[in-house]
């Protein structure tokens, strides 16, 4: 099956509404790199990725995907350049300000994910009014990792976990894959059924190690400034040829 370009709102007719999944994450790789090949400044290249996020979120709800979830800036990422990390922090300040209204208008309904408490107030300010506004809506769910570890939020589930063991309120038999999950920040979230991975690395990067155990991986060697709906339609196309046994025959 070979994906064709297309212009449309509408689910394509060569994806089975039945193989859709629910559950969409990326890792929007590339920015700098495309930046580099178009011989702009990085900065560039992550306002260009945004843009690609706005699209792939459009298209995800149009399409009928239930939830889509974007790493945007990890905990390792706070080792970039200063000027970079401030250029990113104001950046997503900005797009939350800016978009909150359509996205509410269009159902999304919005949160984030990860060490919030550590980004600057006034990010946190937008962060609380966006989840805020929109956490009734009915379309789909959109999650944003930001400053955000896989092992980290491990960590930090065990922690709460062994305080309560420790208090009493809590026996370890009673601690189970259900009950950890219910521990992480994604506690309300279903897993991913696919990852996708822009620019060709083969990595996870720490990103929702726990809940991608069964996920499928597409990984595509388009940067992420380049990822439009002929790619995400490229992607779905892989994803629905897959059996997913999730460990049995």
């Amino acid at each position: 099956m070979t994906a064709e370009p297309f212009v449309t709102s509408s689910l394509p007719a060569d994806i089975d509404t039945q193989k859709l999944p629910r559950h969409v994450a990326v890792i929007m790789d590339g920015n700098g790199r495309w930046a580099k090949q178009q011989g702009l400044p990085r900065i560039m290249g992550h306002r260009r990725g945004v843009d690609t996020l706005k699209k792939l979120l459009r298209t995800c709800n149009d399409w009928g995907v239930g939830a889509l979830t974007a790493y945007a800036f990890s905990t390792e990422n706070w080792g970039r350049p200063l000027e970079e990390v401030a250029f990113l922090m104001t950046l997503f300040e900005r797009v939350l300000r800016q978009e909150l209204r359509d996205m509410d208008k269009e159902g999304v309904r919005i949160q984030f994910v990860g060490n919030l408490q550590s980004l600057p107030a006034s990010l946190q300010e937008e962060i609380d009014r966006a989840v805020q506004q929109t956490q009734s809506n009915p379309g789909i769910r959109f999650t944003v990792a930001t400053n955000y570890g896989g092992r980290q939020e491990i960590v930090q589930a065990c922690r709460a976990i062994a305080t309560q063991v420790q208090r009493g309120q809590l026996a370890p038999e009673d601690i189970d894959e259900s009950l950890f999950s219910h521990h992480l920040y994604t506690a309300n979230l279903e897993d991913p059924d696919l990852l996708i991975r822009t620019s060709g690395e083969m990595r996870l990067s720490n990103f929702l190690l726990w809940q991608l155990a069964y996920a499928e991986l597409y990984v595509t060697d388009t940067l992420w400034p380049d990822f439009d709906p002929t790619e995400f339609h490229r992607a779905l196309c892989a994803y629905q040829k897959r059996h997913r046994r999730f460990g049995k025959v």
